[in-house]
């Protein structure tokens, strides 16, 4: 390999390190009715979870944006910095859940609050599912 091919790779396999790969994602209606179903919430001034055990090795995100939240570039760009708060903080989530996220409509979290919240909230379902039987 020369020199510069051994960079784009290099550069490839960190990038791919820190990526938010498909499994790590809620996309199917049915999975997101399981965790509604489940009736297993928690929220704060920022956001408000939805939680369930999906028997996999990682926790995986869903999002749930309405248009209460303002216009379709707003709405995007919670969803950014949602998708961006979980990618940098999923390794220190919980592991085997199903998490359904919804912003508040009247607030602007920033990244560091949607990483604590998502963090704190997550931990929190966490433990009580851990209470339950089965």
């Amino acid at each position: 390999m020369t020199g510069s091919q051994d960079d784009s790779q290099r550069q490839k396999t960190s990038v791919k390190a820190f990526g938010f790969p498909s499994e790590y994602r809620i996309r199917s209606q049915q999975d997101f009715d399981a965790v509604y179903a489940a009736k297993q919430r928690a929220g704060d001034q920022n956001l408000l979870l939805f939680a369930i055990r999906n028997g996999l090795p990682h926790t995986r995100l869903g999002l749930s944006v309405s248009k209460k939240n303002g216009n379709a570039i707003r709405r995007a760009r919670k969803k950014r910095l949602l998708r961006e708060a979980f990618r940098l903080i999923h390794s220190r989530l919980p592991a085997g859940l199903d998490l359904v996220v919804i912003p508040r409509a009247d607030r602007e979290g920033d990244l560091a609050e949607y990483q604590k919240s998502l963090k704190y909230l997550s931990q929190k379902l966490n433990r009580r599912l851990e209470q339950q039987p089965g």
